[in-house]
């Protein structure tokens, strides 16, 4: 994994701002400390920032090729899972390479066949080539969206990076912000618009989208769209090929020159995958695998059982443990750590983020990387295969809202009045220009064509800030972390299979429970799902409301323009009246006050300018 930029523009000599483009670059650092690279020309520059994962003599970047009389150059973050099957594709049709690197085979199939080489590649990924001689550049983001790539246009220029503050040290794109920008942190926040980069005029391309940028004007296609089919398979075969997909996905995403390691929470994907690994290794002869819980300082003394985490994770990680022999290292976390590293994970995100369930993340990863620079984690399961609540209850699953964050009522609470009237309306429209987009059949009954909505509303909305948690926390110390269930061949199968398979045996995550109950302990393959653990301590509810107290207290901040501090010392005071969560499962109370207190710092770290017309 990688962090890449760069900047076209027919009127500045780019050659003239090396500074620049190296101040650029160490944005970048953290995403790629162990090499950078740099191509400038007068109308176009690319940064390259990387983590060497593959063959790392012969994956430096920018990589150059020359191919019948052309020049190509490219920026690559990412891994390619079918690297063998495109080389000896490549191969047969005349192209010699140099080394191992998938960046070589990426962009030997661009050189070969052009934009149709999206479609061609499995992998998590975000890649910019560009034709120097046809002054033509291609931008690619993977069909999932793993990756992310964000870009601005402007007049006779474009500025593309794995990050926004690396378009913002341009001095090109500002950090501006609109009404439309406060209603997506205000109203939708953690989450975002897909392909909406917040800043003013700021975009990111979608997943399974590329682009071709040429004579100063950008065009942009979806390669990748989820389509309805019919789902020929009987349940056996749908069982098996559940088994199939899943287990290639992880034994693909094996491969490493540099130590990996595996995320295990005792719940069923993470074990999926440890079980899958470790039986692949011994079969391979590689050894016991290294896997990694989180748990936060006297939890257990504070946990409380809810609908939503009905119990705690480590007698089931040591289950697991025992049953695929890993080496296990258990990282707790202390709850004043905790809530310092609320800033930095804004950094990370360039965003106010999911509170703590980021700067955990932030903290576990930076841990991990003390002795391990690749994990495999189990990231989107619940998102394809019904895992959450409002997959299951009728009375939310028919709702027209993001049934995560189904009531604006305490967003409104803090809000100053006057301030964002449309807030709720905003909302709804996103949900329904999402609700549309679903490709269903004539055939679906009901139910089948809801699921279908809901997946998508999943796909693109909650699985995607997941996805982008996971990305900026773990890249943010050097982490690569591989999400096997991301495969888009299981993508695809998922939403094409009937809700009745999908939740075999009325359970969430049913078929993939039955696909892989003979190789896990009984009560780990039908375990009741549990979310992302969180703390109790009240520790940390002490430490959040001071940062709130003390944002909210600020004089002159942008904060203070938009925020209600009544509404939010209700919250401080009355922390068990919040009925619903802020966002997702887990962001109550002192979730909420941590966030006030991140989008307090981003207001401040990032020099926001308000601008509303």
């Amino acid at each position: 994994m990688c962090g890449i930029a760069g900047w076209l523009d027919k009127n500045i000599d780019l050659t003239e701002k090396v500074g620049v483009l190296s101040e650029m670059s160490k944005t970048l650092s953290r995403r790629g400390p162990d090499e950078n690279g740099m191509y400038i020309r007068h109308e176009a520059a690319f940064i390259h920032r990387r983590l060497a994962v593959i063959d790392k003599e012969n994956g430096k970047q920018p990589m150059m090729a020359k191919y019948k009389n052309k020049v190509y150059c490219i920026v690559y973050n990412g891994e390619l899972y079918n690297t063998a099957e495109l080389r000896r594709n490549l191969a047969e049709r005349g192209h010699r390479f140099k080394g191992n690197s998938d960046t070589e085979v990426v962009l030997k199939t661009y050189i070969e066949y052009g934009e149709k080489c999206c479609n061609m590649l499995n992998g998590i990924f975000a890649f910019a080539v560009y034709d120097i001689t046809e002054k033509k550049l291609f931008l690619c983001r993977d069909k999932i969206g793993v990756k992310p790539l964000f870009f601005y246009e402007y007049k006779d220029g474009l500025i593309f990076s794995s990050e926004i503050k690396t378009m913002l040290k341009s001095g090109v794109v500002k950090p501006v912000i609109t009404e439309e920008s406060l209603y997506e942190v205000m109203f939708l926040g953690p989450a975002r618009t897909p392909g909406n980069g917040i800043f003013k005029g700021v975009r990111e391309l979608l997943p399974g989208e590329c682009a071709v940028y040429k004579n100063s004007a950008l065009k942009r296609n979806r390669y990748f769209k989820l389509r309805a089919k019919e789902h020929s398979d009987n349940e056996k075969q749908t069982i098996e090929k559940i088994r199939f997909l899943l287990t290639d996905a992880v034994e693909r995403q094996l491969v490493s020159d540099v130590p990996l390691c595996f995320f295990l929470s005792g719940g069923l994907d993470s074990s999926i995958i440890v079980k899958t690994a470790s039986m692949y290794y011994k079969k391979t002869k590689q050894g016991r695998i290294h896997t990694y819980s989180v748990e936060y300082k006297d939890n257990m003394k504070y946990f409380k059982k809810s609908l939503f985490q009905p119990n705690a994770d480590v007698e089931f990680i040591g289950k697991m443990v025992n049953d695929a022999d890993t080496v296990h290292h258990q990282i707790i976390l202390d709850n004043t750590q905790l809530a310092q590293a609320l800033f930095p994970s804004v950094e990370a995100r360039d965003l106010p983020g999911m509170a703590d369930i980021d700067s955990s993340l932030l903290l576990f990863c930076r841990e991990i990387k003390d002795n391990y620079t690749v994990a495999l984690s189990g990231e989107c399961a619940d998102e394809l295969f019904g895992g959450y609540p409002w997959y299951h209850n009728k009375d939310i699953l028919f709702q027209e809202c993001f049934p995560w964050s189904a009531s604006q009522k305490i967003r409104r609470s803090i809000i100053k009045e006057n301030i964002l009237p449309r807030g709720e309306e905003y909302v709804h429209q996103k949900y329904l220009d999402t609700v549309k987009q679903t490709e269903s059949l004539p055939t679906d009954s009901k139910l089948t064509r809801r699921m279908r909505e809901m997946f998508m509303l999943n796909f693109y909305w909650f699985m995607q800030c997941l996805l982008e948690r996971k990305d900026r926390c773990s890249m943010f110390s050097g982490l690569e972390v591989r999400v096997p269930f991301c495969d888009y061949r299981l993508v695809e199968y998922a939403y094409n299979m009937p809700w009745e398979l999908k939740a075999y045996n009325n359970r969430e995550k049913g078929i993939v429970r039955k696909a892989f109950e003979d190789i896990l302990p009984k009560e780990i393959a039908w375990r009741k799902k549990s979310p992302y653990p969180k703390t109790h301590n009240p520790v940390y509810m002490q430490a959040v409301t001071k940062l709130a107290k003390n944002a909210l207290n600020k004089k002159g901040s942008l904060l203070n323009e938009i925020i209600k501090k009544q509404g939010v010392y209700d919250i401080m005071e009355n922390p068990d009246n919040i009925s619903s969560p802020w966002y997702g499962q887990l962001m109550k109370a002192p979730q909420i006050l941590a966030y006030i207190a991140q989008l307090d710092y981003w207001f401040e770290k990032y020099s926001i300018n308000l601008e509303i017309n």
